[in-house]
């Protein structure tokens, strides 16, 4: 895993090539999201949503939220912590980082003035020494009751001291590679160089309550290649199951210490436990540093807790965290319906944890989870208003008396704000995940609509994308070297293409296919060998050849594995990438009623004017209706319509169903007000 690691960011702040040279690192490398420009259809709306809306909401709402006052208080040194949480200030950060990448997209004086202004404050409220902890500076004699009395003192449990610093670390990167200033990054050196010198060996330690200090030292380890960064983002990770203070025998995940992934050693974990969000953080942290000190050790766990999420925790949408209570994993196969949790900031780092296993390993099926994510569990958290959010992302919302609704309507914002900040910072940051590279080998892992320019073999290569995907199966692509030159391109021929619902045996389509993905460059049909989930077209590349590749883009019905029990005699549906749901105001007010019998045929057609431009599916299908009247229960046809899940919600609340019994297989009479059918086991 040897490679040079040189950008203009470490020799802007002056480090050597050789220093850089020295290291290990991931063997493949992301294309620059500052290198890839979207036209695309289906996310560069999005994107532009994201700024226009989803950004400007969430500084406004840092604002009357008191988020930036706390900031002008802790410069003052005077006032009360006037938020909820002590981890506040991050939502200042990760707007920051989203404004930082959408401004590389869409250059904006007004939105660079005002984040330069943001930055201001924050330099005000850090500490000489570099400290930056809001909750505490405002007034040191009585912080928040989090904290503890002393700095770090509850770091382990409640502070999150070491969370505000990974977050701010993350954003100050972003802002600096999107406009070159240092501003924020000065801040966060400076923050980070007091962490390196109070933690590590024979100093300080602890395991951080809630990671992601860890990924922010390793991007600023790659800024600057100061070891001590990276050597105390490692220490960091090693101190995972030296605490004392757990039961190991408890049941109790937050007294064996298993909530905070800290019941053992990152070298003997091989199971997804505990918070979802803290945990997946923690993968990707575990990744960066496997990958950048050649720690097999490291890398044979991670990779062995990937295998676990996607065999036995992960939803058909993308989601992870099945349980509400403590947000986390639940057991192997624990994928319940009604009560799934799926917090859309689980989702965020799926993608960030499935990017970097791509990046170490170079298999599409690390790509094939985070489109998944991407298209489904993720971009389902928020509205398409761009300013209302799902914290969670339930999988069946049920209308009765012993089904109540848990959250059938979207909120503007949350007391615990993480995710909608999260989106912020997810979404423009998306053309850094299209393309990579290793040596001669261009990775095309997303198709979006797009250009980039590489640099392979010394030449230049410019590289565009068209097509209407999601929705098509259809992809352009045009290669323009400046010069004929040999490389491999790899596209990603998608599992869900290829036969494969999931790269486990968790999900599988119901039906074999016998459609094909087929390759033409410039016309001609093309014979591929297929590697690691990618088509390899080897040639010498002449300018404006083209290729284009057809996906199959089929109906499927996806079936659960056995071993989880909410979706015995289940099926999903899925077209593409794109999982689908069936929402009350599609089908007679009521969805929980609907039968799908594996020989349902679905028809797809393009609306343009529904939840601003959807594939919609329809079908016949059996519908349970019981008769109150009469007192009967009976099956009549009706069509069913189904949108993909991601558009869920934005019609008002009512019932949504991702999985569809395949028959009646049992009536269960219960003492409601009126009888209620159960199907399926």
């Amino acid at each position: 895993m040897k490679s040079t690691l040189l950008t203009a960011f470490t020799l802007t702040l002056g480090l050597s090539t050789a220093a850089l040279a020295q290291h290990s690192d991931y063997p493949i490398q992301a294309v620059s999201f500052t290198k890839v420009k979207l036209t695309d259809n289906f996310w560069l709306p999005r994107l532009k949503t994201n700024t226009d809306v989803t950004i400007p909401a969430s500084f406004q709402r840092c604002q009357a939220t008191n988020r930036v006052k706390n900031f002008e208080m802790a410069a003052a040194k005077k006032g009360k912590f006037a938020t909820t949480f002590p981890f506040d200030d991050t939502d200042i950060y990760k707007t920051i980082e989203g404004a930082s990448y959408s401004m590389s997209l869409y250059p904006d004086e007004k939105l660079g003035a005002y984040v330069d202004a943001l930055i201001a404050k924050v330099a005000a409220a850090q500490e000489p020494d570099g400290y930056l902890y809001t909750a505490r500076t405002i007034d040191p004699a009585h912080p928040h009751a989090w904290a503890g009395k002393e700095r770090w003192e509850k770091e382990r449990e409640l502070s999150h001291e070491l969370y505000n610093s990974g977050h701010l670390y993350e954003a100050a990167v972003a802002h600096y590679q999107a406009t070159g200033k240092k501003n924020f990054l000065n801040i966060a050196l400076k923050n980070a160089d007091l962490v390196c010198s109070v933690f590590g060996p024979g100093k300080r330690s602890v395991a951080p309550g809630h990671e992601i200090v860890e990924m922010g030292l390793v991007k600023l380890y790659r800024v600057t290649g100061k070891p001590e960064y990276l050597s105390t983002a490692k220490f960091f990770l090693q101190q995972r199951g030296t605490y004392k203070g757990y039961d190991p025998k408890s049941p109790d995940v937050w007294k064996n210490g298993s909530y905070w992934q800290d019941d053992k050693s990152v070298y003997d974990q091989r199971e997804a436990i505990g918070h979802a969000v803290r945990a997946e953080y923690l993968y990707s942290a575990m990744a960066d540093v496997a990958a950048l000190t050649d720690d097999k050790r490291m890398l044979a766990s991670v990779d062995s807790i990937w295998e676990n999420m996607v065999s036995k925790k992960f939803y058909v949408t993308g989601g992870t965290g099945a349980v509400p209570g403590g947000e986390r994993f639940g057991k192997n196969y624990e994928l319940p319906n009604t009560t799934a949790y799926n917090e859309t900031c689980a989702s965020v780092a799926d993608v960030y944890w499935n990017q970097r296993m791509f990046l170490l390993h170079g298999q599409s099926k690390y790509i094939d989870v985070m489109e998944k994510v991407l298209y489904n569990g993720l971009i389902s958290g928020v509205g398409l208003d761009g300013k209302s959010f799902f914290y969670s992302n339930a999988m069946q919302i049920k209308n009765s008396a012993s089904f109540p609704q848990t959250e059938p309507a979207r909120a503007g914002w949350f007391d615990c704000s993480c995710c909608p900040t999260n989106l912020a910072r997810l979404f423009p940051s998306l053309p850094g995940y299209v393309y990579a590279q290793r040596s001669n080998d261009v990775f095309v892992n997303l198709f979006v609509s797009g250009s980039t320019e590489l640099l392979v073999n010394k030449k230049k290569v410019q590289l565009t994308q068209q097509n209407n995907y999601p929705w098509d199966g259809g992809l352009k692509f045009t290669v323009n070297p400046a010069s004929a030159t040999n490389f491999n391109l790899r596209v990603r021929i998608p599992g869900w293409a290829r036969g494969q619902a999931m790269p486990s045996d968790l999900y599988t389509f119901a039906a074999p296919s016998e459609k094909t993905v087929t390759i033409r460059i410039n016309g001609k049909p093309q014979q591929y060998s297929v590697q690691d989930g990618y088509a390899v077209l080897t040639r010498k590349w002449q300018k404006n050849d083209v290729v284009d590749v057809e996906l199959p883009m089929e109906v499927r019905q996806v079936v659960a594995n056995p071993l989880v029990r909410d979706d015995l005699g289940k099926v999903a549906i899925q077209r593409g990438p794109i999982v689908y749901c069936a929402e009350w105001t599609d089908n007679s007010g009521k969805t929980s009623n609907l039968i799908v019998p594996s020989n349902t045929a679905f028809t797809a057609a393009y609306k343009p004017d529904v939840l601003n431009g959807v594939m919609e599916l329809t079908a016949k299908v059996p519908a349970i209706k019981v008769d109150a009247a009469s007192n009967s229960v009976s099956t009549v046809s009706q069509t069913m319509t189904a949108i993909p899940y991601y558009a869920w919600a934005n019609r008002g609340k009512g019932e949504m169903t991702v999985w569809f019994p395949r028959q009646v297989l049992d009536i269960d009479l219960i003492t409601q007000p009126t009888a209620e059918v159960t199907v399926g086991k």
